[in-house]
């Protein structure tokens, strides 16, 4: 009879493969956005974002611990997710690129806290910074929804490292 020595251990992950796995998980886009100290607006497109409860009503984002914003979205007691809508890419392609103010030239309003909504987004969300979990690279920032708005919009949608379109077999 021979014995059991358990699972072995995982073969190294090679991480473009993984990047490329993943991507088969289609995303919607959202560019989230805060207020540093000085009240200047923050903002970075990000794909990580999910809803967690409805009540309370709670949502995560995940956030790259090299992030040149990462500070600032520790420091904030609020934040806003812009999901965005399909004819916003070009809004997307701007705030993930670095750049000194990605804010130049885009229609934004302040809302109730202070923080960036930008105009044309399919929905946003005004959230409260409630705690933050830390794992591996990156850090999970989870908010309590304070206030939302959205309109009847296509969202844009991101799947192998490409935006797409959705396509409605039932329409037409």
């Amino acid at each position: 009879m021979s014995e059991s020595t358990g699972p072995t251990d995982p073969q190294p992950i090679d991480p473009r493969e993984l990047r490329n796995a993943c991507g088969m998980f289609a995303t919607g886009v959202t560019v989230v956005t805060t207020v540093n100290g000085a009240g200047r607006p923050i903002g970075l497109t990000c794909n990580s974002f999910s809803s967690v409860s409805l009540k309370p009503p709670l949502i995560l984002w995940s956030l790259s611990l090299y992030s040149p914003s990462l500070q600032a979205f520790l420091q904030a007691p609020y934040f806003a997710v812009n999901i965005l809508a399909a004819e916003q890419e070009a809004l997307s392609r701007r705030f993930s690129t670095p750049m000194k103010d990605r804010f130049a030239e885009i229609e934004w309003t302040p809302g109730e806290s202070g923080i960036p909504l930008i105009k044309g987004s399919a929905a946003q969300l005004e959230c409260r910074n409630e705690t933050r979990h830390y794992s591996g690279d990156h850090v999970v920032l989870i908010g309590q929804v304070l206030r939302f708005t959205y309109r009847d919009a296509e969202p844009l949608v991101f799947v192998r490292g490409r935006y797409r379109e959705l396509a409605d077999p039932y329409s037409g």
